[in-house]
């Protein structure tokens, strides 16, 4: 009935078969993964992680989830109660997606660290996403996309430019300087 719902479709997978992505700006004080350490062995795994399936490697690239991953790789009481197998959820999202997933899990749980989310933000617009679809995607107001802008530097790549309410990427400029030469 809802198996287009990715929770409707856990897998076991070995533990092993799961990576960490590159990006995740979430952490977690060592008292709260000891705690979570203390939850999964009373309570056993209650959420799955969410991840991408990458083929091309035959591993799972975690989205969400990466404590309860450290949690399993990091104790082996753990990795005996299930086998060494940990539970995930797949879903089908670019890196763009992936990022703005993980994003709106961390934020949803009210943490988020401003550095590695600024470093999101500029991989989004690298990766050619406006800045309307990228406070859309992770609930930003404007003025909090230009602090994170900010803080990467990125607002010092234009330091000897008028302002303007929008700016284009570096791979926007490539795209349009392509477009120009084409003809």
């Amino acid at each position: 009935m809802l198996s287009h719902q990715p929770v409707s479709n856990i897998q076991w997978v070995p533990w092993e078969q799961v990576v960490a992505n590159e990006y995740n700006p979430n952490v977690v004080a060592p008292n709260e993964l000891r705690l979570l350490y203390r939850s999964i062995l009373a309570d056993g795994y209650t959420q799955p992680v969410v991840t991408v399936y990458d083929a091309s490697n035959d591993r799972y690239v975690i989205v969400d989830g990466f404590h309860r991953y450290l949690v399993m790789r990091y104790h082996e009481d753990i990795q005996a109660r299930t086998n060494g197998l940990l539970p995930v959820v797949v879903i089908d999202k670019d890196m763009n997606g992936r990022m703005a997933s993980t994003i709106r899990h961390n934020r949803a749980r009210g943490k988020h660290q401003v550095k590695g989310m600024a470093t999101i933000v500029f991989a989004m617009l690298e990766g050619g996403m406006s800045d309307e679809s990228i406070c859309a995607e992770l609930g930003l107001e404007a003025d909090e996309l230009i602090r994170l802008k900010h803080v990467t530097g990125f607002s010092k790549l234009f330091m000897n430019v008028e302002y303007k309410r929008s700016w284009e990427t570096r791979r926007q400029i490539r795209l349009r300087r392509d477009y120009e030469n084409s003809g």
